[in-house]
């Protein structure tokens, strides 16, 4: 598959980048996406949600009232889950939600978003470009370039560059990442893919 290699004012370089069927046009795999995706969120949770239960509610652990004769049922314990202030039975205890995944699976599933992506015609390969300095309003200005200034992008570069991650910091919808960090969830989230042209050769030499 080729595609079009475009310059940050959006124009058509005259170049094309061959995408790798191995990579972009394989049978996509579902159920791949949705173990990574789960796995991803998961491994995001803090898990720190606490209850208290009976035996750690901090009141007195006098017998209420008297067994018989108040035509009420039997109450031993103002720390009972049936009163108001009393423990939680079977609250959330800390854990710790992550889960193992294959290798090979999560390789799946990442190439399996990118099969998406592609079919989709949700990638733009832009040739390599950098700021002099962090400037936000030049990066707002390649995304109406590109016409994705309202769609949800992720911006994919073949090694760190901090001008252009602190350029895109402050925007809603726009995010930053290496081709080592290119994730499932991120791919998935993401309405557009824009490869810098690098980061294709990057990707295709790392799968």
């Amino acid at each position: 598959m080729e595609i079009t290699v475009v310059n940050k004012e959006g124009q058509e370089t005259g170049r094309t980048v061959a995408l790798a069927d191995s990579i972009f046009a394989i049978e996509p795999n579902d159920h791949a996406i949705y173990l990574d995706v789960k796995q991803y969120l998961a491994n995001k949770r803090q898990g720190t949600h606490k209850s208290k239960e009976r035996w750690e509610v901090a009141y007195s652990t006098r017998k209420i009232k008297k067994q018989k004769g108040t035509g009420g049922a039997r109450a031993g314990s103002i720390k009972s889950p049936v009163f108001v202030g009393g423990g939680r039975t079977f609250g959330p205890q800390p854990r710790d939600y992550s889960f193992k995944l294959n290798k090979k699976v999560k390789q799946l599933a990442r190439v399996s978003a990118l099969t998406y992506k592609a079919k989709d015609n949700g990638i733009v390969v832009v040739e390599d470009f950098t700021f002099e300095a962090p400037k936000t309003k030049e990066f707002v200005q390649i995304n109406k370039n590109l016409k994705i200034d309202e769609k949800k992008s992720l911006y994919i570069l073949s090694e760190q560059n901090k001008t252009i991650y602190l350029s895109s910091r402050n925007l809603e919808g726009k995010k930053v990442v290496i081709v080592s960090d290119l994730n499932t969830y991120d791919i998935m989230n993401a309405s557009v893919l824009v490869f810098m042209e690098s980061s294709i050769s990057a990707l295709q030499k790392n799968d």
